[in-house]
């Protein structure tokens, strides 16, 4: 009886201490001492880790709208109730380390998010140290999933974009040659260009398929050169990546110029208004772009149904964001994750078998992860007619059986023939 008193006694001085010092404090002893916020038996929990204050908040809420609207349809998995523990990292640093930090204690079987390169890749160390999967909804830095075991992302990267444009030009449009226009300063742009030729020589066979290839100074306003050797080599299509400002004045002067037989590609950048409201006026069905969503396009069952869910959620006269369909997606990944590997499942097994996905049918195409953790998924492709936005195709992310070398060689043997003729 004396023992128990102590202890209760030592507990109240704590807790009066405590309070003296600010809630803040006294809230993290109540979570650590008295709540020790146990997870029910009956209960999986995921971890939802997104700005939701800061600069980042809007972006990080469009990410959250998806978690929450499939978690509404699908609030279940393996039998137990899914429920979602929140970690705002508040657009900083510092407070992205601290989230992180928390979440963890929680003991989360899996983590969605976060908005942000930056703020996923802090996430890394905590994930791996627990071995517990993250899912990043529309992160591109290639670094969030590389050499991370513990990562993955729906959204595809820069250069998956590279190589979908590629394969539209080649599988759509038949062209077996293509040309290239970019700022030479830029990285990302160089680096999609360079994922566009290497899918192009692959499939053509032709180490010459990039006819032309032609470079500019950002922020320049006269590009009559390049798009003068771009008339001249024939070409039908040209990858214009990089930024929109540039890729608007081009567009500008090409119209000007009467270049009318050239279809500008680009990124999903070109679907957003921004760059509506830069290049609109100059574009008359001469572009193609691959986007990371499109409510126009219904690629899988799961589309309609997320289109009506957000519809029954939000009204009919809002259109969903493409990180709200993405956002949709990785909860829904996670889900069938869980219901793969059982209601006793470790994050372990929750990340196998996440690795182990293949042709999962989203709201933003189908998904297969790759071995790196980056998803090879359906892309679909755009063109501006009439500024407003009108899909034109889906790439699938199963490519058609591939060439051997005698049937290319023999097929390029043949064109050459025909064109002697």
């Amino acid at each position: 009886m004396r023992n128990k008193k102590l202890i209760a006694g030592a507990l109240l001085a704590a807790v009066f201490s405590l309070a003296l010092t600010g809630c803040t404090t006294f809230d993290n002893f109540k979570e650590a001492f008295i709540n020790k916020n146990p997870q029910a038996e009956d209960t999986i929990r995921i971890g939802v880790y997104e700005p939701m204050s800061g600069q980042d908040k809007n972006a990080g809420e469009l990410e959250v709208k998806g978690i929450e609207l499939a978690h509404k349809l699908y609030p279940e998995a393996a039998g137990k109730t899914i429920e979602l523990i929140y970690a705002d990292n508040k657009s900083d640093l510092d407070s992205a380390e601290t989230a992180m930090a928390d979440l963890m204690k929680k003991q989360p079987q899996a983590v969605l998010g976060s908005y942000g390169n930056i703020y996923s890749l802090i996430a890394n160390t905590y994930l791996e140290a627990a071995k517990v999967p993250g899912i990043a909804i529309t992160n591109v830095n290639p670094l969030v999933t590389k050499n991370h075991e513990y990562y993955f992302r729906v959204c595809f990267v820069d250069s998956y974009q590279g190589e979908a444009l590629a394969r539209y030009v080649y599988e759509e449009l038949k062209e077996k040659q293509s040309g290239i226009l970019l700022s030479e300063d830029d990285d990302q742009a160089i680096a999609m260009a360079s994922s566009f030729k290497d899918k192009l020589v692959e499939l053509t066979g032709d180490s010459d398929a990039i006819l032309v290839y032609q470079t500019f100074d950002s922020g320049n306003k006269d590009f009559s050169s390049q798009l003068q050797a771009i008339e001249n080599s024939g070409v039908s299509t040209v990858f214009l990546p990089g930024d929109i400002t540039d890729a608007a004045a081009i567009l500008e002067q090409a119209k000007k110029m009467g270049l009318t037989g050239v279809t500008f590609l680009g990124d999903s950048d070109w679907g957003t208004d921004e760059f509506m409201d830069a290049a609109g006026s100059y574009i008359s069905g001469n572009v193609a772009f691959s986007t990371l969503y499109t409510e126009e396009e219904t690629v899988t069952e799961m589309s309609q149904e997320f289109l009506d869910a957000y519809s029954a959620e939000y009204g009919e006269k809002d259109s969903p964001d493409a990180a709200t369909a993405l956002g949709f997606d990785a909860y829904l990944l996670l889900r069938q994750a869980i219901e793969e590997a059982g209601p006793d499942c470790s994050g372990q097994d929750i990340r196998d078998a996440l690795a182990q996905t293949k042709d999962f049918q989203g709201a933003s195409g189908e998904i297969s992860f790759d071995d790196v953790g980056d998803p090879k998924k359906s892309v679909t492709i755009n063109t501006i007619t009439g500024e407003q936005i009108q899909p034109i195709c889906t790439i699938s992310p199963k490519e058609p059986e591939k060439k051997s070398n005698k049937d290319k060689k023999n097929e390029k043997k043949e064109n050459q023939n025909g064109t002697e003729d």
